[in-house]
């Protein structure tokens, strides 16, 4: 599971996630993108069974980005506890995506085969995705 090696601090507030993304939000490395329409946050394992289904689709064939890191722990107070003596310990990891953010990005495959595999990693994720064409490649 992706996790960060060191943060800063162990536990954070959680914040609010409104707006549209204004950086992130187009297809900067490869030919392909699937781009998030919700604001949400991601999980590692839902980041990871998105990966393993897009790697597992293209058959490794192409080039993938992986856009989006979970470098928010998410803590939470173990069932069954009653409420006070603080908050619970750190139970996993969230990437804070806005709508608009390009998650995964790939190259070196046909569009047809891009636009399925795009569909699975999508399915493995709990909001709208939309695929996306790079800008200069839409001419053609």
């Amino acid at each position: 599971m992706l996790s960060p090696k060191r943060v800063k601090h162990r536990k954070v507030q959680r914040g609010r996630s409104r707006g549209v993304a204004h950086a992130g939000n187009e297809v900067s490395f490869g030919e392909y993108g699937l781009m998030c329409e919700e604001a949400i946050w991601i999980t590692n394992r839902q980041l990871e069974a998105a990966r393993v289904a897009l790697n597992r689709s293209i058959k490794r064939g192409g080039k993938l980005w992986v856009r989006v890191f979970p470098d928010k722990p998410y803590s939470k107070k173990p069932l069954e506890v009653r409420m006070g003596k603080g908050k619970g310990g750190p139970e996993y990891w969230v990437a804070v995506v806005q709508a608009g953010t390009m998650m995964f990005e790939l190259s070196g495959v046909p569009r047809e085969a891009a636009a399925e595999a795009m569909r699975l990693a999508g399915s493995k994720l709990p909001i709208k995705t939309k695929f996306v064409v790079r800008a200069d490649m839409e001419m053609e």
